[in-house]
C-alpha cells in the first residue's frame, strides 16, 4: 500500500500542482491589496484565504488517492448530498447576503451547497456518459433526457436562492460535457430552435425583476451610473485605468478608495487589472489557459471514459468561471455574481476546484500505473 501511494505521488502531473499554486499565490497578493484595512494595516481576506489555501492543498492530496472505481461508485451519493443540501437551504433558510440565501452556517464555518453540487453534478454526468448504456452514435433528444435532468434539477434549486450566475455556470458545464459525449446534428438543431423559442418567455416569466434589470443595465449601464450601472462602470474604470503596466501594488485608487464593489470576490480581476495592468492581466489569463490546456491534454490520454469525462468537467468548470467572471468585469457580459476560479476570495469555491483537480491528478497518475 505504501509503495502504491509513493507511485501515485511520483506520477502526479506537476502542471496540476504548479499552475493552481501560482494562481493561489497571485490571488493572495491581490486579496491583500483588495482587503487591506489602513487602520489595522491588515487584510482579513488575505488571512482567511491563506488558511483556505492550506486546507485546499491537503484536500487536493487526499482526493488524488481516490481510485476511479471508488469515485464512480460514490458519484450518486455526492450528487444527492448536494441536492439534499440545496433543499435544506431552501426549506430551513441560510445566511442572507447580497439579497440571496446561498450559505449554510456550520458553527464558525460557512459553506455554499452549490459548490458541493458542482462536484456531484460533474461526477454524476461522468458516470452516466461512461456507462455501457451510453449511445455510441451520439445522443438524441430522448437519450438527453436523463443527463439534462441531472443538470436542470440542481440549476432550478440554485435559481431559487436566487443565484443566476452559478445556475448558468452549472448548465454551461453540463452542456460542455454533453457536447464532448456527442450530439447528433438533428439534436443540436432542435435544441437551438427550442432555445430561441423559449428566450422571450424565459425572460418575461422566468427571471426576477432585478435579473431583468441586470440585462438592461448590461446593454446601457450609463443610463443609471449611480444605481444599477454602478458595478459595471466602476469595474471598467478600474480595468482601464491600469493601462499597460498598472498603478502598482496597493496603489489602485478604485480599489483603495473602495469604489469597486465586491472587490475581493466577484470583481477581484478588476483589482488585478488596475494594479498590475494589461501585462499582469494577460499573464494570469495565460496561466488559466495553460491549466485548461493541460486538463484537455490529460483528458485525451485517460484510459477509461469516466476519468476522461470527469477531467473534461473540471476543465469546463475552470473555463466557464474564468470566462464569465472576466467577461463580467470588463463589460462584455452582464453582472451575474460569479467568482473567478481559484483567484477570488472564498473557501467553498477554492476547495471545490482543488478537490476536482486532485481527483484528476490521481486519475492521471493511475493511467501510468495500469496502462
Amino acid at each position: 500500500m505504501i509503495s502504491k501511494q509513493k507511485s501515485i505521488l511520483s506520477s502526479l502531473d506537476w502542471g496540476l500542482i504548479i499552475f493552481p499554486t501560482i494562481l493561489c499565490l497571485i490571488g493572495l497578493l491581490v486579496l491583500y491589496s483588495a482587503g487591506y484595512n489602513p487602520e489595522t494595516s491588515e487584510s482579513q481576506a488575505f488571512k482567511l484565504q491563506g488558511i483556505y489555501f492550506g486546507i485546499s492543498f491537503f484536500v487536493f492530496i487526499f482526493t488524488a488517492f481516490l481510485n476511479p472505481k471508488f469515485l464512480k461508485r460514490i458519484s450518486p451519493l455526492v450528487y444527492f448530498i448536494g441536492i439534499g443540501l440545496l433543499l435544506f437551504l431552501l426549506i430551513k433558510g441560510g445566511i442572507m447576503a447580497g439579497g440571496a440565501r446561498r450559505w449554510l452556517s456550520l458553527g464558525p464555518v460557512r459553506m455554499q451547497p452549490s459548490e458541493v453540487m458542482k462536484i456531484g453534478a460533474i461526477m454524476m454526468l461522468a458516470r452516466v456518459f461512461a456507462s455501457d448504456s451510453a449511445p455510441k452514435d451520439g445522443y438524441n433528444l430522448k437519450n438527453l433526457l436523463y443527463p439534462a435532468l441531472i443538470m436542470f434539477v440542481p440549476a432550478a434549486l440554485i435559481m431559487k436562492q436566487p443565484d443566476l450566475g452559478t445556475a448558468l455556470c452549472l448548465l454551461a458545464i453540463g452542456a460542455t460535457m454533453i457536447f464532448v459525449a456527442g450530439l447528433r446534428f438533428s439534436s443540436i438543431f432542435k435544441i437551438l430552435v427550442t432555445l430561441i423559442l423559449l428566450a422571450v418567455p424565459v425572460y418575461e416569466f422566468g427571471l426576477k425583476e432585478y435579473q431583468k434589470q441586470r440585462v438592461i443595465t448590461f446593454l446601457s449601464p450609463e443610463k443609471d451610473p449611480l444605481g444599477r450601472g454602478y458595478h459595471s462602470l466602476q469595474s471598467k474604470i478600474a480595468v482601464g485605468s491600469g493601462a499597460v503596466f498598472g498603478k502598482g501594488f496597493r496603489k489602485g485608487t478604485q480599489t483603495q478608495l473602495r469604489f469597486l464593489p465586491e472587490q475581493t470576490t466577484d470583481f477581484v480581476f478588476s483589482v488585478l487589472a488596475e494594479e498590475w495592468g494589461f501585462l499582469g492581466s494577460l499573464t494570469v489569463i495565460g496561466i488559466y489557459c495553460l491549466l485548461i490546456m493541460q486538463l484537455l491534454n490529460l483528458a485525451s490520454k485517460m484510459q477509461d471514459p469516466f476519468s476522461m469525462y470527469l477531467t473534461i468537467g473540471t476543465a469546463a468548470l475552470i473555463f466557464w468561471h474564468t470566462f464569465i467572471n472576466i467577461g463580467m468585469v470588463i463589460g462584455i457580459l452582464p453582472v451575474v455574481g460569479i467568482t473567478l476560479a481559484i483567484l477570488s476570495y472564498g473557501g467553498s469555491s477554492l476547495l471545490t476546484t482543488m478537490c476536482l483537480l486532485g481527483m484528476v491528478a490521481g486519475l492521471s497518475a493511475r493511467r501510468y500505473m495500469f496502462s
